[in-house]
């Protein structure tokens, strides 16, 4: 039998369990967050203000909470009406139907940078992957036997590597390649980044990210490419200089020793985003609308951020206090 604190392999194991342990503990806290009741005459006030129509009834972060049961406990909208009934019997709230959450669910407007944690004067390194994601979790038996395409829903983020949260999300349908959403993150990311204080400084990827404009899109940000060259490369520029210096850097040092000066064995962080978010939120999505699929598919990875930061503060994006 192994001693206390080894692994299989070489890996070390480290953690301070007590600690890690207490944390999940703690993530219980977020499924009854309800500081928004708190806030929610005010919540609703702003809301209301200067709007023409019917008035809102019902605050933004009530809405959002219940996107969160919702996404990462799989509750429907009926579960989530039935949830608020439930929370009547201890707090005086308003009930509203399915119907409404539904709507304002599907209508959220996240911000994924109120989800990321601070990084005032910190230099930051992100990595950049792609993964699919089901549009449905039904008749898969079905599919296989008469050979039906139902199609996937993208998912193109890049993730932080300290802090592993993801930093910028793109989602498409599966006909988009992970090689043209790479600019777009890259500039997301750069832009969530330095409104949080700090600067990306290196953008790690695989090989088949490994083009001209993608090079360049660093050049022109003054970010380090860590990017995976791939072997048939050709060392001259063709209208990407930073890519050719870099095409020759690689093929002299050899791919561990290139590895290893730009730790570029850490781009599993994003890995290790696409496999926790998944675990959580499962792989499928429940909208139908392609608009809200998208949108539902976003919300997976803002909410897992919102775990990680609730992790670090005590505190969720979305309800009083998030900011102390």
């Amino acid at each position: 039998m192994a001693s206390k604190g080894k692994r299989w392999g070489r890996y070390k194991d480290k953690r301070d369990w007590r600690e890690y342990n207490e944390r999940l503990v703690k993530r219980g806290e977020m499924y009854l967050g309800l500081d928004f009741l708190e806030s929610w005459t005010e919540d609703v006030w702003g809301l209301n203000e200067d709007k023409v129509g019917a008035p809102f009834e019902y605050p933004e972060s009530l809405m959002t909470f219940l996107g969160f049961v919702h996404v990462m406990l799989g509750v429907d909208y009926r579960g989530l009406e039935g949830f608020v009934r439930g929370l009547r019997r201890f707090v005086s709230i308003e009930v509203p139907d399915y119907s409404t959450i539904c709507r304002r669910v599907n209508a959220l407007e996240l911000e994924i940078e109120k989800t990321l944690l601070d990084h005032e004067g910190e230099d930051v390194v992100i990595s950049l992957d792609g993964s699919g994601i089901k549009v449905s979790n039904r008749g898969d038996w079905m599919r296989k036997v008469w050979k039906v395409h139902r199609g996937w829903i993208k998912v193109h983020v890049a993730v932080d590597e300290g802090r592993k949260q993801c930093v910028a999300i793109e989602v498409t349908d599966e006909s988009v390649g992970d090689q043209n959403k790479f600019g777009p993150l890259v500039e997301e990311a750069d832009r969530n980044i330095r409104a949080k204080g700090g600067r990306v400084v290196q953008a790690n990827a695989d090989g088949i990210y490994d083009t001209r404009d993608n090079f360049n899109a660093l050049c022109k940000k003054d970010i380090t490419p860590g990017i995976r060259i791939r072997e048939n490369a050709s060392t001259r520029a063709r209208g990407s200089p930073l890519r050719k210096k870099h095409v020759r850097e690689y093929k002299q040092l050899g791919y561990k020793k290139w590895r290893d000066k730009y730790r570029y064995g850490y781009r599993w962080r994003v890995e290790g985003n696409f496999s926790a978010v998944k675990r959580l939120a499962g792989e499928h999505v429940a909208a139908t609308k392609k608009a809200n699929m998208y949108r539902e598919t976003a919300m997976k990875f803002m909410f897992y951020n919102s775990i990680l930061r609730h992790d670090a503060t005590g505190h969720l994006p979305w309800t009083a206090g998030c900011e102390k």
